[in-house]
């Protein structure tokens, strides 16, 4: 990977050490001029004549997902966020009183309260799967749990927000299919830094967004739906976008993903996040998560070097998300001696962690794309407080 030309192709890798991609990425010249040509268009000859004369830039955007994620352009759907896209499929599913949902340790505050909030109204119980000694989810365990039947969903994160793990998600696919239950991944923190394909983990349903490791705009996200499983899942909500109406008083939803749409959408964010998806798979997503994984392994032997630092890292093969503690120093007073030096980093919160029983306590979180160099992790070394 050329590293000179990917920081050339980022204008913000001029002005700061960005350490920050787990939160929001910088995003690569071709993706801010998609967005910025759309939106000029719109102010020059309005919105919907802008998104008519870019039609096929709009569609282009199902084909670029697709073909990034191993999917087919039908079962992509175009989501403003991440959170949403898993909402429209999360909250699609049929759940009778009885069923059962297994989840992680590590899985996000933010799906948990959605599942507290479906246990509560339809009667389902929700039942963590514990770690293995890696810290990764437990294969035996899962297995244990299927076996007992009644489960009608997986749902699990792929890389979470904290703690550097990469759960094994093809081998939780395996397992979910041969019992014929549903498996819903979080790929909020994976697409982008290392390899997604849906048909090698075998997920009914995929959620993304387009800010991290995609480098996309923010206010994007996708969502995939098999396509076998499409006309299973009801959305939430429809519009005259998902659904057609059919007078005097009744409706046809679409037969494709484009069901968990909404008519109106940013488009030039739409537009953008196509572009972000054509951009990482011409760089090569295995080049990318080579260069992710340097990078992050690098980091942690700095950190695990310098004295009164804990690195709170788990599983074999860590991620691009490094996190740490600084003896003395609370991680919101780290975040700002580094800011200060022109590094961004960010902290995470047992609050984010709400399944965990062994949650990490507040901690710095670093974490690195390929653009990033090794200058830029030891201008973070020298911005440590201590």
């Amino acid at each position: 990977m050329d590293i000179d030309a990917a920081r050339k192709d980022t204008p913000g890798c001029a002005n700061v050490a960005h350490l920050n991609n787990a939160g929001a990425a910088l995003p690569p010249r071709p993706v801010i001029e998609a967005v910025a040509e759309h939106l000029a268009l719109e102010s020059t000859i309005g919105g919907y004549e802008a998104a008519e004369r870019n039609a096929v830039a709009i569609e282009r955007f199902y084909e670029s997902v697709a073909g990034l994620v191993g999917a087919r352009p039908d079962e992509i759907a175009y989501v403003e966020n991440a959170t949403r896209a898993w909402d429209m499929a999360f909250y699609a599913i049929p759940f009778a009183p009885g069923d059962r949902i297994l989840t992680t340790t590590s899985e996000y505050s933010s799906n948990a309260i959605a599942y507290q909030q479906v246990a509560a109204a339809r009667g389902v119980k929700v039942e963590v799967v514990p770690d293995g000694r890696d810290g990764v989810l437990s294969l035996d365990a899962l297995s244990a749990e299927l076996e007992r039947g009644d489960v009608r969903l997986v749902s699990i994160n792929h890389v979470p927000t904290h703690n550097g793990l990469v759960n094994p998600a093809a081998a939780v696919g395996r397992l979910c299919r041969q019992h014929g239950v549903l498996y819903l991944l979080d790929a909020c923190q994976s697409v982008g830094q290392i390899s997604v394909d849906v048909e090698e983990i075998g997920c009914d349903m995929l959620s993304a967004t387009g800010r991290k490791y995609l480098r996309g705009p923010r206010g994007t996200g996708f969502l995939y739906v098999r396509r076998e499983m499409i006309a299973a899942l009801e959305p939430p909500f429809l519009d005259l976008h998902a659904a057609t109406w059919k007078a005097p008083d009744g409706y046809e939803i679409r037969g494709d993903a484009r069901r968990f749409e909404s008519w109106e959408r940013y488009v030039a964010g739409q537009i953008g996040l196509g572009v972000a998806a054509e951009y990482a798979s011409e760089l090569g997503i295995e080049a990318i998560r080579e260069r992710v994984a340097a990078l992050a392994d690098g980091l942690r032997e700095r950190l695990a070097a310098r004295p009164g630092t804990t690195v709170l890292d788990k599983g074999e093969r860590p991620s691009g998300i490094v996190t740490f503690t600084v003896d003395g120093h609370e991680p919101a007073a780290v975040k700002k001696a580094a800011r200060e030096r022109g590094v961004n980093i960010n902290t995470t919160s047992p609050r984010s962690q709400g399944y965990d029983p062994r949650a990490l306590p507040s901690a710095v979180r670093a974490s690195v794309h390929y653009y990033n160099t090794e200058e830029e992790l030891d201008l973070l070394m020298s911005a440590l407080p201590g």
